[in-house]
């Protein structure tokens, strides 16, 4: 039952070349950063990627994308990822978009033995319908097209059919975990992570906090064990190493007595 590993090098020396990953995280917030660097340094080529965005400000899978590792991209958002949106534009990356929303049940689904589902989202349009630039050709001319999804009425209302993704590899991001690999998520840094864990044939996860077996009140794990083969524990300074996107800072407000 434990599921520690030594290091995030040895948790995926079995990533190989073309393999599919589940990746969890938004932006900068709950990327397993630490365990995407151990895929890049192994080398491997050919990638597929099933995570909300690709990385941000060069940090994430961004690292994967700038060198070139990555084959295909199941996503929801480019966002302000300019290699992205190059590679995307110049042939040199297979994308298919779809609906936040969609992407967090197709990755639920997967992980939770459903092989398809309907969904309102994206009924009329080019999601439905297909047609959608999959892959460019280089010259803005469209070499792979998104083919169309079959469409059911239910009470009167159009659906269309999702199928459940399963990946080969899932890597996330947990504030705590214990050997047994049940996890805890802080706040927004859950996001796709639990979703991405329950996807994966075989899910990495690094955790921030290692406690031992029966240190988390079972009413607040976030994610069973039963979802998680293998986790490393970060050091204290991997996981102090957090990043933020966009920083905003406030001019505080001044009293009438002070501005006298």
């Amino acid at each position: 039952m434990d599921k520690v590993v030594a290091s995030a090098t040895e948790a995926v020396a079995d990533v190989r070349d073309g393999a599919t990953l589940a990746v969890g995280g938004f932006g900068l917030s709950g990327v397993p950063d630490v365990l995407v660097q151990a895929v890049y340094d192994k080398g491997v080529d050919g990638l597929g990627i099933v995570s909300n965005n690709c990385g941000a400000m060069e940090r994430g899978l961004a690292v994967l994308l700038a060198a070139g590792r990555i084959a295909r991209v199941t996503g929801s958002y480019i966002g302000a990822n300019k290699e992205f949106a190059r590679r995307y534009l110049a042939g040199e990356l297979e994308v298919e978009m779809i609906p936040q929303g969609t992407l967090a049940e197709r990755l639920r689904a997967g992980g939770a033995g459903i092989p398809a589902f309907y969904t309102p989202a994206g009924v009329g349009t080019q999601v439905a319908d297909g047609g959608l630039p999959w892959r460019y050709d280089g010259s803005g001319g469209v070499a792979v097209a998104s083919p169309p999804k079959e469409v059911r009425e239910f009470d009167g209302r159009r659906y269309v059919l999702e199928h459940g993704i399963r990946t080969d590899f899932g890597l996330v991001r947990a504030a705590k975990g214990d050997r047994h690999g049940n996890l805890v998520f802080a706040k927004s840094a859950r996001n796709f992570n639990p979703l991405a864990a329950m996807a994966g044939r075989v899910t990495i996860a690094e955790v921030e906090q290692l406690v031992e077996p029966g240190e988390i009140d079972p009413d607040h794990v976030h994610l069973p064990g039963i979802f998680v083969q293998r986790v490393v524990a970060l050091t204290a300074e991997q996981a102090a190493d957090k990043r933020i996107e966009r920083r905003t800072v406030a001019v505080p407000e001044t009293s009438g007595r002070e501005a006298r």
